[in-house]
């Protein structure tokens, strides 16, 4: 069987920008044996959250590649003038392309590297191969589109499988019912409910103001409910000052930092990243509202510090909420609850469960490396699970370019220290 250098989980934006990096580093001299799987049968980023009119939050330099090396082939830039776009891309004067000219950049940048990338394929394990006492190389094991297995050696691994939806407690019993629905889900799902005439939002975040306007703008204009625990919805702080938390000279900064001051520093920023929507979509949900009040219209509410404490999946979808001022229960019915309560960053723990041994605590160092007990060799790479460690930006785009060149550099680093721990008579070999 083939030994591989390195195996990548996952073919997102983070792997990506690290098959980038990896490209870039083998014309220097170095090269990393890489293949990655992915799940998906073509590449797709959040796909059914490609709304007409979303656009990015985040400026287009921050792509694959800008931030460290701005001359190279895969920035947004050659993207656009490579599709004969650049011009008419200048003249919009923003620096927010929409959602799906970014996930076509995504996929042009992708698809250059189809050679090394095994679509249709899910990865069921990773289990350690052992040489004497120690582990040397790392088997994983997948599940193709016809049900196949898959298993191939490496040296190295590089997790990057994004986050798993994130399902409340309350809707955890009724989760698997087609008319409850998480936000990453939601196009998909939302086309088999045409019917659906009265629907519940839970979220207060971009996604859930994002489907508040799309179900808004329906053909078959269903009532809108927007539920949320605060008081309010939260604009996103973009000023310039603040926007500086996210340079990627900040994770040096909170890593270095004491465990209690990294969740000061998260809970201080908070809002740049979570339940934090645009402020222009607030302000098209707050003109929604007022014109219903015009018009004596009322077909959407907004029900804010409310909680869900009970669902009953029924002929209906019956939500018992809690209004947490007046401590007063009420049930409403639905047709459709639409949860936009985010993702969940941990699943990579239950991928390499067989590995906790070696793997104490699941402990990621500076290069987003696990730290591993001595008789482990390979180095495992966590990409966009190490906020706790690396700082808000690692769940983003915003760091993508210099993460993945630093992983590059921390495997040729180690490639060449392998090669010169050798005995001599195999260097000659």
């Amino acid at each position: 069987m083939k030994i591989y250098d390195l195996i990548g989980i996952g073919f997102g934006p983070s792997n990506i920008a690290l098959a980038i990096a990896l490209a870039e580093q083998s014309k220097r001299g170095h090269h990393i044996d890489t293949v990655f799987l992915e799940k998906q049968p073509h590449f797709a980023w959040h796909k059914d959250m490609l709304l007409d009119g979303a656009d990015m939050q985040i400026s287009f330099l921050k792509d694959l590649a800008t931030l460290h090396n701005p001359r190279s082939h895969f920035t947004f830039t050659n993207y656009l003038f490579e599709k004969g776009r650049l011009q008419d891309f200048i003249n919009l004067k923003t620096f927010f392309p929409s959602r799906h000219e970014f996930n076509d950049y995504l996929a042009w940048a992708a698809k250059q590297f189809d050679h090394q990338c095994a679509y249709n394929e899910e990865v069921i394990a990773v289990t350690p191969e052992h040489q004497g006492n120690e582990v040397s190389l790392l088997r994983i094991t997948s599940h193709d589109a016809d049900g196949k297995t898959q298993e191939r050696l490496s040296r190295n691994l590089v997790v990057s499988i994004g986050g798993s939806a994130n399902i409340p407690s309350t809707f955890q019993a009724v989760k698997d019912d087609p008319r409850i629905i998480h936000s990453s889900q939601y196009l998909g799902s939302i086309a088999k409910l045409t019917q659906a005439k009265k629907i519940a939002i839970i979220g207060a975040g971009q996604s859930a103001v994002e489907i508040f306007l799309d179900l808004h703008s329906r053909p078959n204009a269903p009532e809108v409910d927007l539920i949320m625990r605060g008081h309010a919805m939260h604009p996103s702080d973009d000023s310039p000052s603040v926007n500086e938390i996210f340079n990627v000279e900040l994770t040096d900064y909170f890593y270095n930092r004491s465990h209690e001051e990294r969740i000061s520093f998260l809970n201080e920023f908070r809002h740049t990243n979570y339940a934090a929507p645009d402020i222009d979509q607030i302000e098209q949900i707050f003109n929604i509202l007022y014109t219903q009040k015009v018009t004596n219209c009322p077909r959407h509410r907004l029900f804010t510090r409310h909680e869900t404490q009970q669902v009953i999946a029924g002929n209906t979808v019956q939500l018992h909420l809690m209004a947490l001022d007046k401590q007063l229960k009420l049930e409403q019915d639905y047709d459709a609850v639409i949860l936009a309560t985010g993702y969940q960053r941990n699943h990579y723990t239950a991928l390499l469960q067989s590995l906790t041994h070696y793997l104490p605590d699941f402990e990621v160092d500076r290069q987003y490396r696990l730290s591993s007990t001595p008789d482990f060799k390979p180095s495992i790479f966590i990409q966009g699970a190490s906020e706790a460690t690396h700082g808000i930006s690692d769940t983003l785009l915003s760091v993508i370019a210099t993460r993945s060149h630093e992983i590059g550099e921390a495997l040729a680093s180690k490639q060449r220290s392998n090669v010169k721990h050798l005995p001599e008579h195999r260097i000659i070999a």
